[in-house]
């Protein structure tokens, strides 16, 4: 009987291992991650997941900055023990090409030693009804070298360069801060919080961030399952 016993406590901790890897394989290699690598490598085959530039949902304040697959989610699990900050919108071009524009009306600055990233102060949150001012951080604007792809107007160190929406800012790229290590071609959005004193806090950690479906009008969060074409959530 003890063989036996020690043969299913055996078994059950396979099984158990088995779950296990399905649900990290689930969650960190599959669902959009598969999608956001078909689409890199098959594009032509996936141009009905695109998101057209300019794109408004109903009411909503922002528009669509650049066209694109929106292949990541706020608060998805690319990574282990990581939750997406924002969104990620892939051109399925190569860096350089698919420009990228103001989602609203604000002031631009780019802090010294910024070769792909942008942030752009909103005053008043356009959903709030108190006071309340907001940013929008945008990153990965420059080639897998560094060489930035950001707009000239908006040269390192400039600060509170007023945009309207639909401004360009510059174009996508595949800049991951590492040079050896390119990420696939997009752009980076994330709405950051305040931190009372007129100034953005560590976009890094989501709980400095904004779920951005409202200001999009698209449920743009992670336990939506949707994979290809993200849509408003008026349709």
């Amino acid at each position: 009987m003890k063989k036996y016993a020690w043969l299913y406590i055996i078994f059950v901790f396979v099984a158990l291992l088995g779950w296990m890897g399905v649900r990290v394989y689930r969650k960190y290699f599959g669902g959009r991650n598969s999608a956001v690598m078909d689409f890199i490598l098959r594009t032509d085959q996936h141009q009905s997941w695109v998101t057209p530039v300019f794109q408004r949902c109903g009411t909503a304040p922002f528009v669509m900055p650049t066209e694109g697959y929106v292949g990541y989610y706020y608060g998805d699990s690319f990574r282990p023990f990581h939750r997406h900050q924002g969104i990620d919108i892939f051109g399925g071009k190569t860096a350089g090409q698919t420009p990228v524009y103001a989602p609203y009306d604000g002031f631009v600055s780019r802090e010294a030693g910024w070769k792909s990233s942008l942030i752009m102060r909103i005053p008043q949150d356009p959903l709030s009804d108190q006071p309340k001012q907001i940013w929008i951080y945008m990153t990965h604007m420059a080639d897998a070298q560094g060489n930035s792809l950001i707009d000239p107007k908006f040269e390192t160190g400039s600060m509170e360069v007023p945009v309207k929406q639909g401004d360009l800012l510059g174009y996508q790229g595949d800049y991951s801060g590492v040079p050896l290590k390119p990420v696939g071609v997009h752009l980076h959005l994330s709405i950051v919080k305040d931190d009372g004193n007129g100034h953005y806090l560590n976009e890094l950690k989501i709980n400095n961030t904004y779920d951005p479906s409202p200001y999009f009008g698209m449920d743009l969060r992670a336990d939506n399952p949707l994979v290809g074409l993200a849509r408003c959530e008026t349709e």
